[in-house]
């Protein structure tokens, strides 16, 4: 009985195991159809693709190599504990904000180009990582330690000066772009020949000017007021650290209208901003069609300074001279009466903005273009008030005044002491710039008084033993220009 029982149990265990086993296989086969029906479906799928999505094989095979990696990272990830996980974040973490002193060092060594040791300084000084400051981090600390060496190895106006009386201001009008318009026989191409430089000999004259080691600044960096300890508002002498030799130096241009006058003789007709955010020039073909490049100063000493940032004193270009009678900077926003005139005066402030984001300054030169020593203090008065309406408004404040003609408005050599002087004072103005062959300077305690130095025809071809001092003529005249024909 016994033994029957025994067998009984053996037959039911076999019975339940077989069933498990049966059970298996039944799973077994129903993931192999699965599988099958799957990957056919799949197969069908390409088939019926074939020679549809030829051209996204490559961005199949990356996207899948992406997926791939993504789940193979996700994968590893998962298989990390939660310990392995959290350290493996806090190595990315510090392996980011190591490019990031990385960068912020890159950064910093841009700005000493231009010569901005403090800024750069500054700007390391400002990290704060996971551990604390700047301080914590040896890196930064050589970074600061390296530029401040190199600061304290620079000299006062570079050596080359013992004042900034001494500095040079050149000047220039407009830049003729197409030498055959220009100078070819008509009314205005005497005046052009005198008055005018070539984009080639601007282009040549910044290149050996470099070469010898002029660097830009602004005027307001070559004399600063200052407050002293009796509460008084004075003109100092700045102080422009430069490396040994550096020669630093003033630029303007004047006359950055475009005047109707210029049309069809070889100019730009304005400034614009390119597509690159950029000021660019614009210029009008003989068939009314417009075409944008560096056809003046603007566009051809940016691109310039950024080939060499160590041409120019912490990102300083030159100053932009305006007259008011026809507009601004190509646009005419004298007219009211024009269609386009309260576009052009939204455009002329937009891109009078981004020229002084890049470095450039606006001046005064007068709204008429009138002598100022000739005309009376009324007219003045009126002339300054009108630019100011007209064309400060658009292209902001302005304390620098650029005399037109070159004439002063008093030919004394001691203090200014006429009426003009107080109301142009009152104004505003600090900064007073005629012309002359050589510099000189007057800084008095309420003002700033500075001559500029004519780069154009006239002093090329008529007095070039002027122009020794800064370059070999030779290498500098356009062989395009006409010889001296005034």
């Amino acid at each position: 009985m016994a033994d029957r029982n025994r067998s009984r149990r053996r037959k039911k265990k076999s019975a339940k195991k077989l069933g498990v086993i049966l059970l298996l296989e039944l799973l077994l086969l129903i993931i192999i159809a699965g599988s099958y029906y799957i990957i056919s479906k799949n197969k069908k799928d390409d088939n019926n693709n074939t020679g549809k999505i030829v051209d996204n094989t490559q961005d199949n095979k990356d996207n899948k190599d992406k997926t791939d990696k993504k789940d193979n990272d996700d994968k590893e990830e998962e298989e990390l504990t939660p310990a392995e996980q959290e350290a493996l974040k806090e190595q990315e973490k510090l392996l980011q904000e190591i490019t990031e002193r990385e960068d912020l060092i890159k950064e910093a060594n841009m700005l000493k180009l231009s010569y901005d040791y403090d800024k750069a300084i500054d700007k390391i000084k400002t990290y704060k990582g996971i551990e604390g400051g700047y301080e914590l981090y040896p890196a930064l600390l050589t970074a600061i330690n390296d530029l401040q060496s190199e600061k304290d190895s620079l000299v006062l106006y570079g050596g080359s000066y013992s004042s900034v009386m001494q500095f040079n201001h050149i000047f220039f009008h407009s830049l003729v772009a197409d030498n055959s318009k220009a100078f070819d026989g008509d009314y205005d191409a005497k005046g052009y020949n005198m008055y005018m430089t070539t984009t080639y000999e601007f282009e040549k004259m910044m290149q050996s000017m470099y070469e010898d080691g002029y660097v830009l600044v602004s005027v307001h960096d070559l004399a600063k007021q200052i407050t002293d300890e009796n509460g008084k508002t004075k003109f100092v002498a700045g102080e422009i650290y430069l490396p040994a030799g550096k020669k630093p130096f003033v630029l303007s241009q004047d006359d950055v209208n475009y005047y109707d006058y210029m049309d069809g003789d070889g100019f730009a007709s304005r400034i614009v901003i390119g597509e690159d955010g950029k000021p660019t020039c614009e210029m009008i073909l003989d068939d009314g069609s417009l075409v944008r490049g560096a056809f003046d100063i603007v566009p051809i000493l940016d691109a310039f300074v950024e080939e060499h940032p160590d041409f120019s004193y912490r990102g300083a270009k030159g100053i932009l001279a305006l007259t008011g009678y026809e507009g601004s900077l190509g646009y005419r926003t004298d007219d009211p009466t024009s269609p386009t005139y309260e576009q052009d005066k939204e455009t002329v402030k937009e891109v009078a903005r981004v020229l002084k984001e890049g470095g450039w300054e606006f001046a005064s030169h007068s709204y008429n273009h009138r002598d100022m020593r000739e005309k009376s203090f009324d007219f003045i008065k009126k002339d300054t008030i009108r630019w100011q309406e007209e064309v400060g408004s658009l292209v902001g404040d302005t304390d620098i005044l650029i005399f037109p003609y070159g004439t002063d408005i008093e030919s004394t050599m001691g203090h200014y002491s006429s009426d003009k002087y107080a109301f142009l004072k009152e104004a505003g103005f600090n900064y007073y710039h005629g012309v002359d062959s050589k510099p000189w300077m007057h800084l008095k305690d309420d003002y700033v008084r500075m001559t500029r130095r004519p780069l154009d025809g006239q002093a090329m071809l008529e007095f070039p033993e002027r122009l020794q001092d800064l370059f070999n003529l030779e290498e500098i005249i356009d062989p395009e220009r006409p010889s001296k024909d005034w």
